[in-house]
């Protein structure tokens, strides 16, 4: 699946939340924002329970964190760099700076799979990472996340 389908630009965002469970907040209340038939709470929620099994930072000071709706027929995405990184219980130790979240429906798992494969491909692209990391701009980010 294209990336700027299940991305908008307005879930794209440079921020510093300061707590992994902040950031789990700050993409919820993105997403309820974008999406209000959806609450901040029940994704919140889902995003908590994966994190329960296991944290979603992959290393490098990436984490893609995820989880799985009833309510959507269409996975959504938010991407957000933070400007100072947060400690994320990563597999390296490291803190995370970049998080590419995905909510997908509960009954497309194969596709989940396909979809958090092909993003954590991209974002271990060295040269994608630097420039995301360079950027300030949440325009420019969703254009360097989307091309």
């Amino acid at each position: 699946m294209e990336l700027n389908i299940i991305l908008k630009p307005e879930c794209t965002t440079c921020a510093t939340p300061g707590s992994k469970k902040k950031v789990l907040e700050m993409i919820s209340d993105l997403v309820a924002s974008q999406y209000p038939e959806l609450s901040s709470q029940e994704i919140f929620e889902s995003l908590l329970t994966r994190e329960k099994m296991g944290s979603t930072g992959i290393g490098n000071g990436i984490a893609i964190p995820h989880g799985r709706l009833d309510n959507i027929d269409t996975p959504i995405a938010v991407l957000i760099k933070c400007e100072q990184p947060i400690a994320f219980e990563a597999i390296d130790k490291q803190p995370v700076d970049i998080l590419f979240a995905l909510l997908v429906p509960s009954d497309q798992c194969q596709q989940h799979l396909s979809t958090l494969s092909a993003m954590a491909e991209k974002l271990s692209d060295k040269q994608t990472l630097k420039q995301l990391r360079r950027i300030n701009d949440e325009q420019e980010l969703y254009e360097v996340i989307t091309a």
